[in-house]
C-alpha cells in the first residue's frame, strides 16, 4: 500500500457502514433518484440518509435538509448537486466527520477554465481534511462484496458479483460496459468511475484492487494517465506481489502529443507511442476494444495462467480445427506436438479416421465419451501448455453431456482450457453449463485463440531476466554537461551542428568514427589524407537542419584532391539553397564500413519525460512508421524488446544470406544513450540516422547525428 495511507483510507469509500445521499430525489429519471434507488433495491447492508432540503421523504425513507441534520455518522457523502454548490457541501461534510467523498456533479475542468478553477480548489479542500475523493464528473461506485452489497452509481443495474475489479476516467463508457458484461454473463468485484481524478486518481486505484481479495483481474478504461513513471513502478509491483493481470483500453490524445516537432523521434512520437511505450514497460496489456477486453478478461478471472505457447486443438470439424490452426500461427502460438504414449492412448478411443495429430479431429460423429478420452489424453500430455475444444452443433453432438466433460476431466490440470462451442442458440445449454463451471466459452475459434495467444504474451511481459538499468561508469559526465552549457549559451533552444553532436556523443563512449572538422578546402584535402580510404563530408550549421536536402553531403571522397572539390562544392550548395546558414565548417569523416541502417533517436514528452525510438533507418522511417518506443530510463530487457518488436527485424536477424548484425552494439548504444537524456534535461530532440549495424562482433558506427537543446522550464 501507499506510505502515506491515502490508498487505506478508501476503505471508507468501498465499505462504508453508513451513506448520506446529498441531492436525493423524488423524481424519477434524474440522478438523485436512479443512486438512491440503486443503493436500496442492491440491498446495502449499511444505513442510507437522503439530503433533500424540500422533500420530507424519498421513496418513503425519511430525508434530511442537510447532513449535519443526519440521525447518525456518515462514513461516504455521495454528492449529486449543481456545480456551484458541491464546495459548500464539502464544508458540511468535513464538519461532521464524513470520512469518504463521491462527487457524481459535473461542470468542473471538463466546462474550461472555470470549472478547472473549482475543481481545484474542491481538490485543495478535500487534500487539506485527509478525505479521499472519487470524481467529480462520474458515474458513481459499486462494490458485489456481499458484505456490503453497495450500488452507489446510476447505472441501470446491480452487476452480478465476480473477480473482475473495472476503473474507467469514462462514465458513459462505464453504462455499456455494464451492460456488455451482463450480456456475457461476467461479474465485478468493484466497478468505478473516477472521472476528473481531482483526488483520487487511477494509479491509487489499482494498488486499492491491487491487495482488495475479491478482486483477481482488473481492467481499466484511461484517457490519460497522471504519472507514468508511478503508473509503471506501482504496476509491477502489484503483477509480482499479487500476479493479478492487467488490461486497458486507452483513448484520446494529448494537445501536447500533437505539436509538430523537427526530428524523426519527434515527428513519429504521438501521445499514442508513448503510451504503447508505458503499456509495455509496465507489463498492463493494451486492448483496442471492449470485445476484445472482456474476451481476455474472461480468460484471466476463470484460468491460469499458461507455462508456455504450445496450444493443443480438439475439434469435431476440419474447417473449425484449420481456421484454430491459422489464428494460432497469426497470433504466435505454436501447435503441440503430442507424445508417442498420448497418441497411443488416444488411438482405442478414436475411429481409424480421426486425426492424431494437432489438431486432434475426433469426427463429426464424435458423442461426449469420445471428446472426454480426447479431452483427457491431450491435456495431460506435457508437451502442452494450453488447449481448446471446438465443437459443432451436428445431429448427433451430445451438447450438454460434452460441455460436462470438459470441467470433469480438465480437473487438476494447471494449464488454461477454453471452448469454442459454435453458434448460438442450438449450444446455448452447453455454454451455461461451461459457465457455471468456470470454461471460459467463445463463439468463434479464432477469439478463443487470440486470448490464450494474449495470455501467453501477458506472461511473457513479466519476465525477470535483464531486469535493470543498466550503470555505465566510462561516462564523462562533466565534460558533457559543460558542452551543453556552452552550446546553449543563454540561448532557450538550439540545434547542434554534428561536431557539437559528435564531442557530447563522445562523453557516452558510442562508437563515433574517425572525422576532423575543417574550415578550409586545404584542411579539408589533409583530413581526408590522414583519416584514409573514402570519407563522407558535411556542413556543419545549426541552420541547415536536412543536410542532404541542401547539397550539404558528399559521399565516397577519396582523397585530398576530390576532398578539396568537394568542400567547395557544398559550400556553393548550402548558399544557394539556404543563403542565410551560418557554415561553421565542413566535417570530413571516416565512411562506416557496410551495414543495416538504423535510427536511434530520443524526445522529451511534456507528462512522462523522455522517450527513446528504435526503428531501421534511413529516409522512408516517416513513411513506414516501423518503429518501436519506450521509456526511459530503459531496463536493458526493454532495449532489447524494443529491437525485436518492428516488423523488419528480420533484416537485422539475416536476411537472403547476409550475416546477423550485432544486435548487441544496438543495446548498448540505446542503453547509452536513454543514460544521456535522463541526466542531461537540456537535451529536447535527438536522432542517430543512420546508426550503421555490422556483422555480429563487429559493433556498430554512429553516421549521422542531431541534438536539440531546450532550457527546461
Amino acid at each position: 500500500m501507499s506510505s502515506n495511507g491515502r490508498v487505506e483510507k478508501l476503505n471508507a469509500i468501498f465499505y462504508p457502514q453508513s451513506i448520506a445521499v446529498v441531492g436525493a430525489s423524488r423524481r424519477a429519471g434524474t440522478v438523485g433518484n436512479d443512486i438512491f434507488r440503486n443503493l436500496l433495491f442492491s440491498e446495502y447492508t449499511g444505513a442510507v440518509y437522503p439530503i433533500n432540503p424540500k422533500s420530507p421523504s424519498v421513496m418513503g425513507v425519511h430525508a434530511y435538509p442537510t447532513l449535519r441534520a443526519a440521525p447518525g455518522p456518515v462514513d461516504l457523502a455521495v454528492i449529486i448537486v449543481p456545480a456551484p454548490a458541491v464546495l459548500d457541501t464539502v464544508d458540511e461534510a468535513i464538519e461532521i466527520g464524513v470520512k469518504g467523498l463521491v462527487v457524481i456533479s459535473a461542470g468542473f475542468k471538463e466546462m474550461g477554465k472555470a470549472g478547472a478553477e473549482l475543481e481545484l480548489r474542491l481538490r485543495d479542500k478535500v487534500r487539506g481534511a485527509g478525505i479521499p475523493l472519487i470524481g467529480p464528473n462520474c458515474l458513481g461506485v459499486i462494490n458485489t462484496d456481499p458484505k456490503i452489497s453497495m450500488n452507489a452509481a446510476f447505472g441501470r443495474k446491480m452487476p452480478d458479483a465476480g473477480n473482475l475489479g473495472f476503473i474507467s476516467q469514462s462514465g458513459a463508457l462505464c453504462t455499456s460496459v455494464l451492460d456488455y458484461a451482463e450480456e456475457r454473463h461476467m461479474g465485478f468485484s468493484k466497478f468505478i468511475s473516477f472521472g476528473n481524478k481531482a483526488d483520487v486518481n487511477e494509479i491509487e486505484l489499482l494498488e486499492y484492487l491491487a491487495h482488495d481479495p475479491k478482486t483477481d483481474v482488473i481492467a481499466m478504461y484511461l484517457e490519460d494517465v497522471s504519472n507514468g513513471r508511478e503508473f509503471i513502478e506501482t504496476v509491477h509491483k502489484i503483477f509480482w506481489e499479487t500476479h493479478k493481470p492487467m488490461l486497458c483500453l486507452k483513448s484520446g490524445r494529448s494537445p501536447e502529443g500533437a505539436k509538430a516537432v523537427s526530428s524523426h523521434t519527434g515527428s513519429l512520437a504521438g501521445s499514442d507511442s508513448v503510451y504503447d511505450a508505458l503499456f509495455a514497460q509496465s507489463g498492463v496489456q493494451r486492448v483496442d476494444t471492449i470485445a476484445e477486453l472482456f474476451d481476455y478478461a474472461l480468460l484471466y478471472t476463470t484460468q491460469p495462467l499458461p507455462k508456455g505457447n504450445r496450444v493443443a486443438i480438439i475439434t469435431n470439424a476440419g474447417g473449425p480445427g484449420i481456421m484454430a490452426t491459422d489464428a494460432a500461427v497469426r497470433y504466435g502460438l505454436k501447435l503441440a506436438e503430442l507424445s508417442d504414449a498420448t497418441r497411443e492412448q488416444l488411438k482405442p478411443s478414436l475411429p481409424e479416421t480421426a486425426s492424431l495429430r494437432n489438431p486432434i479431429d475426433v469426427i463429426g460423429d464424435a458423442r461426449s465419451d469420445r471428446y472426454k478420452a480426447a479431452v483427457h489424453a491431450v491435456l495431460s500430455d506435457e508437451n502442452v501448455d494450453m488447449g481448446i475444444v471446438i465443437l459443432t452443433p451436428q445431429s448427433m453432438t451430445e451438447i450438454e453431456e460434452t460441455a460436462a466433460v470438459v470441467p470433469e476431466v480438465t480437473k487438476g490440470i494447471s494449464k488454461p482450457v477454453i471452448c469454442s462451442f459454435m453458434g448460438a442458440k442450438d449450444v446455448a445449454p452447453g455454454v451455461a453449463i461451461l459457465r457455471e463451471a468456470k470454461i471460459p466459452n467463445y463463439p468463434f475459434p479464432e477469439d478463443g485463440i487470440r486470448s490464450l495467444a494474449a495470455a501467453h504474451r501477458l506472461v511473457s511481459l513479466h519476465e525477470i531476466p535483464r531486469r535493470h538499468v543498466p550503470v555505465f561508469d566510462d561516462l564523462d559526465l562533466p565534460r558533457a554537461a559543460r558542452l551543453i552549457a556552452e552550446a546553449l549559451d543563454g540561448a532557450d533552444s538550439r540545434y547542434l551542428t554534428q561536431a557539437q553532436c559528435r564531442a557530447i556523443l563522445e562523453c557516452y563512449r558510442l562508437p563515433l568514427l574517425k572525422s576532423r572538422l575543417t574550415q578550409s578546402a586545404d584542411e579539408a584535402a589533409d583530413a581526408a589524407r590522414t583519416i584514409g580510404g573514402s570519407v563522407v563530408m558535411k556542413v556543419m550549421s545549426a541552420d541547415v537542419v536536412h543536410k542532404f536536402d541542401a547539397g550539404g553531403v558528399v559521399l565516397n571522397v577519396q582523397g585530398p584532391e576530390e576532398a578539396k572539390a568537394a568542400y567547395q562544392r557544398i559550400v556553393d550548395n548550402v548558399k544557394r539553397h539556404v543563403p542565410s546558414a551560418r557554415i561553421d565548417g565542413i566535417l570530413v569523416e571516416q565512411m562506416a564500413p557496410k551495414g543495416v541502417e538504423v535510427i536511434l533517436g530520443a524526445s522529451r514528452d511534456p507528462r512522462f519525460g523522455p522517450l527513446m525510438m528504435f526503428g531501421l533507418g534511413g529516409t522512408l522511417v516517416e513513411v513506414l512508421k516501423d518503429v518501436s518506443f519506450r521509456l526511459a530510463p530503459m531496463w536493458q530487457i526493454s532495449a532489447e524488446r524494443m529491437i525485436h518488436e518492428i516488423r523488419a527485424f528480420k533484416v537485422l536477424d539475416g536476411f537472403r544470406g547476409a550475416p546477423p548484425a550485432d544486435v548487441p552494439s544496438i543495446v548498448d548504444t540505446l542503453l547509452r544513450l536513454s543514460a544521456l537524456v535522463c541526466n542531461h534535461p537540456e537535451v529536447s530532440e535527438l536522432d542517430i540516422n543512420p546508426l550503421i549495424v555490422h556483422p555480429i562482433g563487429q559493433g556498430c558506427s554512429v553516421a549521422d547525428s542531431r541534438i536539440m537543446l531546450r532550457r527546461p522550464q
